[in-house]
């Protein structure tokens, strides 16, 4: 067994989380303490930035350096004031980075035209940024990175990586499944009674409306829901976005965080009162995982929901509302819904090491299962 801290900066771009895990790549041990460590306002602010600029950016580009720099050493502080409160040590960092920029090969030729449709750049590529070499450093810890590459690579979509690991956690659960996780673009794991996995993700979730409450409204996201609550979703605006070609290509498939800014705005958002046009992106955003049980080979028995998302009152709701099953936050499983794709790249580092695959042709489309990431400094 492996003691991992896995490190995880999703979409949302809240802040850098991390999980202390005990873990040999398929057996879960001991789950340790977990935290997450927010990102100051100007580094959010920039890394904000960076997704708008990632298509025209260049890897030498000076704002980009400076950035990456500043966003390694904020992640390797998470892992310092971790070590502090696990006295068992570390032997591996399972380091995700930031994604900036996300365009896969579509999966099925003429299905999915969500990219190309907005004039983005050519499919086939992701990129997460992160100075791997300079965390093992500042750590002095081996660092498991670059997880997808080599699924995109390969033909895959490159996401979601988690599914193997949610399967590992929910062993004992009664199946089918749905393991759901709302960051800034929400993804679905299906797991069946044999154990097969489907995995891709459902939709824009809080990335469409952190954006909307600080352009409209001032706030950095939408705290306990509480504008989305006081307003009343667009239900002629959601028909409209329901149609987005996307919802209704089969898996597998993924998305960058902007997919659907374009789409979004089209369909009229900017008319709306800060209040209702965040009700109705949760209503959206809800409405997009419904639409995914069309993709899943049988009805999950519950959903079990991790990630941001479940902490917006109005996203549950209208998730409540929206699917025929029971819809539950991780913790009721006993998970730490905050730290789960933390905690899952702890895992996925400890898989890297044993060369052990990271997708499979459920998850990412990928032709077989496929190891992945790479290490970078001399595991002890």
């Amino acid at each position: 067994m492996l003691r991992t801290i896995g490190l995880m900066s999703g979409t949302s771009l809240d802040g850098v989380d991390a999980a202390w895990v005990e873990t040999d790549g398929e057996a879960i041990g001991r789950i340790g303490p977990a935290l997450t460590l927010p990102y100051p306002p100007a580094l959010r602010g920039d890394l904000r930035r960076l997704l708008d600029l990632a298509p025209g950016l260049l890897s030498g580009d000076p704002f980009l350096a400076a950035c990456v720099e500043r966003l390694t050493r904020h992640h390797a502080e998470a892992v310092e004031r971790l070590r502090d409160l696990t006295p068992e040590g570390v032997d591996l960092i399972g380091f995700h980075g930031q994604t900036i920029l996300h365009r896969p090969a579509p999966a099925r030729p003429g299905r999915n035209a969500t990219r190309a449709d907005q004039g983005l750049s050519p499919p086939g590529f992701t990129w997460q940024v992160g100075d791997a070499r300079l965390l093992a450093g500042l750590t002095g810890v081996s660092v498991a990175h670059d997880f997808r590459s080599a699924d995109v690579a390969a033909g895959g979509q490159g996401a979601p990586l988690v599914p193997v690991v949610h399967a590992a956690l929910a062993a004992a659960l009664p199946k089918p499944l749905a393991v759901l996780n709302l960051g800034g673009v929400g993804n679905v794991t299906w797991i069946g009674v044999d154990g097969g996995l489907i995995a891709f993700d459902t939709g824009p979730a809080n990335g469409p409306i952190d954006d909307w409450v600080r352009a409209s409204a001032g706030l950095d996201y939408d705290e306990n829901g509480r504008l989305a609550l006081a307003g009343r979703p667009d239900e002629a605006m959601l028909a409209r976005l329901l149609e987005h070609p996307y919802l209704a290509a089969p898996p597998p498939k993924s998305l960058d965080r902007l997919d659907f800014t374009r789409a979004i705005a089209a369909a009229g958002l900017g008319r709306l009162s800060p209040a209702d046009g965040a009700a109705t992106l949760a209503a959206f955003c809800a409405r997009c995982v419904a639409a995914a049980l069309r993709h899943l080979p049988a009805p999950p028995r519950q959903w079990l929901v991790g990630g941001g998302g479940r902490r917006n009152p109005a996203i549950m709701q209208a998730l409540a509302a929206a699917l025929p099953q029971p819809v539950h936050p991780a913790e009721s499983a006993g998970w730490d819904g905050d730290a789960l794709e933390a905690l899952a790249f702890g895992v996925l580092a400890a898989r890297t090491v044993r060369r052990l695959p990271l997708t499979f042709p459920g998850t990412t489309g990928v032709a077989a299962p496929l190891p992945g990431g790479r290490l970078t400094g001399a595991l002890l």
